[in-house]
């Protein structure tokens, strides 16, 4: 009888570890590669998003001056508007003030027409009438002016109330007028300073 083929003899180690090891070693490598392509990729993109989305500080400033500058001009349109607006009130109204600019950047700010009741020695009713414009350094101080313009037309009625028609006689009675309604003036202005009172009209009755 014919012998039974023995079984099949078992590979030789080497042969075995060799099939056996090869995806072994081979997944490794692969491993590897694919996370050094991650990281460059995910590097070069961060590289990249660092670089693009990085802000530029002088495009930043630019940009801020040129804001500040849009600012400033809108606001010097703003107050051009409103002296126009104020100009055209005092047309018909009373009670505003009109502001105009003068030459070498001077600012001539007009009051509204002031009327007070004088003394007189024999008690008669004699009115004074005075139009009065300021000459100030510039618009700033125009700006401060007009909301204490109530409390300086207080402060005048106040001190010409108390005048007598003989004190404004002659051109030393309207110098001394002048020095004493500029003293006022800068008091309410304060710390900005009016540089000259004109007297537009003064009419005595």
């Amino acid at each position: 009888m014919a012998k039974k083929p023995d079984k099949e003899a078992p590979a030789p180690e080497g042969e075995e570890g060799a099939e056996g090891e090869a995806p072994a070693k081979k997944k490794p490598p692969i491993l590897i590669i694919a996370i050094a392509a991650g990281v460059l990729v995910l590097g070069g993109g961060g590289a990249a998003a660092f670089f693009l989305l990085k802000p530029k500080p002088a495009a930043e400033a630019g940009e801020h001056g040129e804001k500040k500058e849009e600012k400033k001009e809108k606001k010097k349109e703003e107050k051009k508007e409103e002296k126009k607006d104020g100009e055209k009130g005092a047309e018909g109204a009373a009670g505003t003030p009109v502001i105009k600019e003068g030459p070498d950047g001077i600012v001539f700010y007009t009051l509204p027409d002031i009327v007070v009741n004088m003394q007189t020695a024999d008690g008669k009713s004699t009115f004074l009438k005075l139009k009065l414009t300021f000459e100030l350094p510039d618009e700033e101080t125009a700006d401060e002016l007009t909301p204490n313009l109530p409390r300086l037309q207080d402060m005048f009625q106040t001190f010409l109330r108390e005048l007598r028609p003989e004190d404004l006689n002659g051109s030393q009675g309207t110098y001394q007028l002048r020095v004493e309604l500029l003293r006022r003036v800068n008091l309410v202005a304060a710390p900005a300073k009016v540089n000259a009172v004109l007297i537009e009209e003064m009419l005595i009755n």
